[in-house]
């Protein structure tokens, strides 16, 4: 069992916003393996999937992007999930934009979502997928940045960066281990 995680923020305002690269992926995941979000559980949407006869819950919390800890704690409870089979996708103001970097597990950095995960959960021992979205041509706060909407210039860079996160989530729940989806895709 495998509880793949993309952060955001429900509301259709934000749809095509930087603080939604987890929902365009997690999305993206889910169109790869032909299956839809139909369900609403544990203050998220859901869609549900086999990968070599291994189930695989696909969430997106419909709690906002600083509460997300709760809906993924709720999750984790009610498919018995532990930390080491959750992966998490959201977006890194961090990175350059398009930019991906995984990890095994880590620190929560600026990002209010994965603050609220890790104080839920009681740890940071899960792996990650970060989606760059820092551009240092643009200069102006953090929070009004990352409620931006993403400029049609850079859809192709953003929809080729939640593409390939969704293909290493992809991989994580086929069971390649983080280390092996960590070497596949994180290039420099």
């Amino acid at each position: 069992m495998f509880l793949i995680v993309g952060l955001g923020n429900p509301e259709k305002k934000y749809e095509k916003t930087f603080h939604n690269m987890g929902f365009l992926a997690v999305g993206e995941a889910a169109a790869k393996l032909g299956v839809k979000f139909k369900k609403k559980e544990c203050e998220a949407s859901v869609a549900e999937a086999f990968i070599g006869g291994e189930k695989v819950i696909l969430a997106r919390p419909v709690t906002y992007m600083n509460a997300s800890g709760r809906a993924v704690k709720q999750l984790m409870a009610k498919y018995k999930v532990s930390p080491s089979e959750l992966l998490v996708i959201y977006d890194d103001f961090d990175l350059p934009k398009g930019k991906l970097r995984i990890r095994a597990s880590g620190s929560a950095g600026t990002h209010n979502g994965m603050r609220s995960i890790i104080g839920e959960i009681g740890s940071s021992e899960f792996p990650r997928i970060r989606i760059g979205i820092h551009d240092p041509d643009v200069n102006i706060p953090i929070i009004h940045y990352v409620l931006a909407d993403i400029r049609p210039e850079d859809y192709t860079l953003f929809a080729d960066a939640c593409s390939a996160a969704a293909d290493a989530a992809i991989a994580f729940a086929r069971g390649e281990g983080i280390e092996n989806v960590m070497n596949a895709y994180n290039k420099n």
